[in-house]
Formats: structure tokens, C-alpha cells, sequence
């Protein structure tokens, strides 16, 4: 999610920058969609996350689209999945499934770098599966996603513990950041079957000013975080 002149957004300057690498943007396509439900990938992080009919939900980094179909699946008519990606190619494409499929709970926005661009006081849950090492001001990107949750609202992180520059992030540098900008990590479990590991987050009762914000020290090439 880096610009591609490298610079970053003035709506991030107020924020700190990551002591880490970051992945370059990957596939939209994390696997094909065959293979992850042979494994029941979205039905597992769906049941971790405790997703229920009438929910409101967003997938953030939506790429393809696996997890939103899936999502909108889960959460029923009475339910509404917002769909996000700073892609737009991909985002075309993914409003095409949506209307060939007749997902007509989807929704489709497209986000920024430093800004997920989600309504306050509005989601359940906000899924980043597989993406958030690509976050390129992830202090800001936080920040402006905490108010979006409602009360007892979370979010579900789903990544590889690998360096940032592998595409994946360490577990402890993850819970660093999060918790940094006001977030509280409330479950975490190792999955292989997900690729990965889950983390799943909450807001905590305050979220600190930009200029109050300490960068987490992580590693080039990866590794842990200070505290």
C-alpha cells in the first residue's frame, strides 16, 4: 500500500512512520478459492470471529472477493459487508461478482493507505486477512479505523508469522502497533490450516493523539517489537 513515488501521504504526516519493511503489494488472488475452502479457511475465521446473521461487517484489503461472498453468505439479509481495497482494478472487478452474484447486502468502497474510509460507529467486525503487512502507514491506517467499530465491535487479523518484507508480520510486532493506537488484543491462535495465525482486537476505552503515538521497534527484515 506504499504510494508508487515512495512518498507518503500528507494525511499521514502527523503519524509516525513503522521501524520495519513492507511488503510490496501481492496477488489479489492469496490462493485460489478451491484450496482455501478445502481447508474451510472462511468458515473457520468466520466461526472464530462469532459472525451471525443481521451483522455488519467489513473486509478490508477485499482484493477478489473471497471472504466478502462468504461474508455476505454468513451475515444474511438482514446483515451488510462493506467491501474495501485500495485497488481499483480489483475493486471493478469484485463489483462485477457482486452483481452477477446478486450480493445485494455488498456493498464497495475504495480506501487510501493511511485510511480504511469506514463510517464511525457502524461495523461489528472488520476483517484484514492476509494484508496487513502491505499497510504502508499502518499507525495512521489504525488510528482512523478505531472509531469506525461499534461498542463490542472487533477487528480479525489474519497473517503469517514470517518478516514484513515476506508478507507476513510477527504476532508481538502486530499486537505492538495495534495496541499503540488503541486497540486491546482480546484472542490470538496459531492456525496452520489458515496460513497463519489469528489475532483478534478490540478498542480500547481511549486512542492516543498522532503526536502521542511511539513507533514500535521492530527489525529490517522482519522480527519482534519493543515495548
Amino acid at each position: 500500500m506504499m504510494r508508487p513515488d515512495g512518498k507518503r501521504p500528507e494525511t499521514a504526516l502527523e503519524f509516525p512512520q513503522p521501524d520495519r519493511p513492507v511488503s510490496d503489494l501481492g496477488s489479489n488472488q492469496f490462493s485460489t478459492e478451491d484450496k482455501r475452502d478445502s481447508v474451510g479457511e472462511a468458515q473457520k475465521v468466520m466461526d472464530l470471529a462469532e459472525i451471525t446473521p443481521g451483522m455488519t461487517v467489513a473486509d478490508i484489503g477485499a482484493g477478489e472477493g473471497y471472504y466478502t461472498v462468504r461474508l455476505a453468505e454468513r451475515v444474511g439479509t438482514d446483515g451488510r459487508v462493506l467491501a474495501q481495497d485500495i485497488d481499483r482494478e480489483a475493486l471493478q472487478r469484485l463489483g462485477n461478482r457482486v452483481e452477477r452474484e446478486r450480493l445485494d447486502n455488498v456493498s464497495i468502497k475504495p480506501g487510501d493507505a493511511d485510511d480504511p474510509r469506514l463510517p464511525e460507529d457502524s461495523f461489528d467486525r472488520v476483517f484484514l486477512v492476509h494484508m496487513y503487512h502491505e499497510v504502508s502507514e499502518p499507525y495512521a491506517f489504525l488510528w482512523r479505523l478505531w472509531p469506525a467499530l461499534r461498542d463490542g465491535g472487533q477487528v480479525i487479523v489474519v497473517d503469517m508469522d514470517r518478516p514484513t518484507d515476506q508478507h507476513g508480520i510477527p504476532p508481538d510486532l502486530l499486537t505492538c502497533e495495534f495496541k499503540r493506537v488503541g486497540f486491546d488484543l482480546v484472542t490470538f491462535k496459531d492456525a496452520p490450516e489458515l496460513a497463519g495465525y489469528y489475532a483478534q482486537f478490540k478498542a480500547a476505552a481511549t486512542r492516543p493523539e498522532p503526536g502521542d503515538i511511539e513507533t514500535c521497534r521492530g527489525k529490517r527484515g522482519g522480527g519482534g517489537a519493543g515495548t
